[in-house]
């Protein structure tokens, strides 16, 4: 599991956005970056500081992952026949703690990264701590009873902030998901405009 080293509404102040979307982000208030030059520091950024905010922003966005493993990422989506930010989208949507995200298992990303790695979670039956494993189209993904009685299952499933998007079938009594189909960017719920074709002009200059 990495460890998320930087406070996630910093996240928000740094791209002057609320990425997740919550109402509590602080950017709802202040739109300027973090610190006491926070207003001095906006200016008109360079291509390769445009670049280097999408690529910021979309990382932050899946609990802000380690810059190795999002590497692989593009890479692997290179790999893959196709538009490669629309494919690095769909391995990253594919990620277990995605998934757990996407169904309202959990209220945040971080939350439901933690929720993998606690053990809490099942796909096909057996238990996955892993919160990168990358979930398949019809995999069966289900919580424990017990899960389904904690204080943070129950707020995810009740947020009226957000709803499941069509790719996931979802049933909250029983506390199982699955996968429909990997989606395309356009059907992704971002509650902010991401621009994977810059990242992928990042990491390819």
């Amino acid at each position: 599991m990495s460890k998320r080293a930087t406070a996630k509404f910093k996240i928000d102040r740094r791209m002057g956005e609320s990425i997740w979307g919550r109402p509590k982000s602080p950017v709802n208030k202040r739109s300027y970056g973090p610190g006491q030059h926070g207003q001095r520091r906006a200016k008109k950024l360079s291509d390769y500081g445009t670049q280097l905010q999408a690529k910021q922003k979309l990382k932050g966005y899946y609990g802000n992952i380690t810059e190795r493993q999002f590497r692989r990422y593009y890479q692997e989506a290179v790999r893959r026949q196709g538009d490669t930010g629309e494919n690095m989208i769909g391995l990253l949507e594919k990620r277990l703690d995605a998934v757990v995200y996407r169904a309202k298992f959990a209220p945040t990303p971080f939350a439901a990264r933690q929720l993998v790695s606690h053990g809490h979670v099942k796909v096909n039956g057996r238990r996955v701590n892993v919160a990168s494993f990358l979930v398949k189209v019809g995999d069966a993904i289900e919580v424990k009873d017990k899960t389904r009685e904690l204080a943070t299952y129950i707020e995810a499933t009740g947020l009226a902030e957000r709803d499941v998007p069509d790719y996931v079938d979802v049933d909250h009594g029983k506390g199982t998901a699955k996968l429909s189909r990997v989606p395309t960017l356009s059907e992704v719920p971002f509650p902010v405009k991401m621009e994977p074709n810059l990242v992928v002009e990042f990491y390819s200059r």
